[in-house]
């Protein structure tokens, strides 16, 4: 699988990386066994990026991820995780359900860009991985606390990058304004951009995807399906964790009209469309079982025709200067 930069960094990513929220219980519980045999599965197809944040399963997607990569080399794997979000001990009954994970809730989120949050949770979430570093750091939807992460969170991620204890640092958002306003505020190496950057739509070429690429950033995309919409549209079917618009599911349709007129499936079509953008070093993908992982693997081998794209912009599906995988941003 092909590896590439971050940035200006010496992190190497795969242009498939694996997310985690899964193996941490996201909507529905797994068994320890699927978890490791869901990473094991990315390893094997040559996998070698993985996302985790504290927030995946109240701390069990970092558990479950630092347990399945424990053994094998070190320096030949790039992990990421997030701060924003402590995890503290608290005694609520029930479940995590009403934030999307099927764990009990035996902790509870704090918010906390302070330079000292920041601090506490990736020692944390070292702690939980088993790890003495990890690679990435990401401000995790500091949405509203944007002062505050930009003022106290990043100068204490950027300490941490200077002394070498990360090696690369950015921000996490499924919204464009916050990481374009970091990209122009600050040094941050990557921004990992859920949902906003899709083959449905394209908010974020115009915010932070031009702004990383004119500095020499690196954009991750995440939620390239739109919450599975891509995956198979049809009535009923999720966007942004909600059932899909009348209109937002009439576009899908069109899409996946145009993309198997061609052969492809559209979420193969999906898949590839983030890489066409020169700011985009890897694509980020959840997944529970090996299934999963094999048939993302298999939808980014599967060759996509440049008349696919030009069909697109035909049908005004895709604006006239989106960048696709055979017609790279300048």
């Amino acid at each position: 699988m092909r590896t590439g930069p971050l940035g200006g960094t010496g992190v190497q990513v795969t242009e498939l990386a694996f997310g985690a929220a899964g193996i941490g219980n996201l909507y529905r519980p797994i068994s320890e066994e699927a978890a490791v045999a869901a990473v094991d599965a990315a390893w094997e197809a040559g996998i070698r990026t993985f996302d985790t944040a504290p927030h995946y399963g109240l701390g069990l997607s970092e558990l479950r991820l630092g347990a399945a990569l424990r053994g094998r080399p070190r320096a030949a794997y790039t992990v990421s995780t997030k701060v924003g979000r402590l995890l503290v001990p608290g005694d609520a009954e029930g479940d995590d359900l009403a934030n999307g994970f099927a764990v009990p809730a035996r902790h509870r989120r704090v918010w906390d860009f302070s330079a000292d949050g920041v601090l506490r949770s990736l020692d944390a979430s070292l702690n939980r991985l088993g790890l003495d570093r990890v690679d990435i750091a990401l401000l995790h939807d500091p949405d509203d606390h944007a002062e505050q992460a930009l003022d106290e969170a990043y100068p204490a991620l950027e300490r941490l990058r200077d002394e070498g204890v990360v090696r690369a640092i950015g921000i996490g958002m499924n919204r464009c304004g916050l990481p374009a306003r970091f990209l122009r505020e600050t040094d941050i190496d990557v921004v990992l951009l859920a949902g906003r950057y899709t083959l449905l739509e394209q908010e974020g070429l115009a915010g932070p995807l031009s702004e990383a690429a004119a500095r020499g950033k690196s954009v991750v995309i995440g939620g390239v399906l739109n919450s599975g919409l891509l995956s198979d549209p049809k009535p009923g079917a999720t966007y942004d964790y909600a059932p899909a618009p009348d209109a937002v599911l009439a576009r899908a349709l069109r899409l996946k009209a145009v993309t198997e007129r061609h052969g492809v499936p559209l979420r193969a079509a999906a898949l590839h469309f983030p890489l066409g953008h020169r700011a985009v070093a890897s694509v980020l993908t959840g997944a529970r079982s090996p299934q999963e992982v094999l048939d993302t693997v298999e939808q980014l081998r599967r060759p996509v025709p440049p008349a696919l794209w030009e069909d697109l912009r035909g049908e005004g599906l895709l604006a006239p200067d989106t960048p696709t995988p055979h017609h790279s941003a300048g």
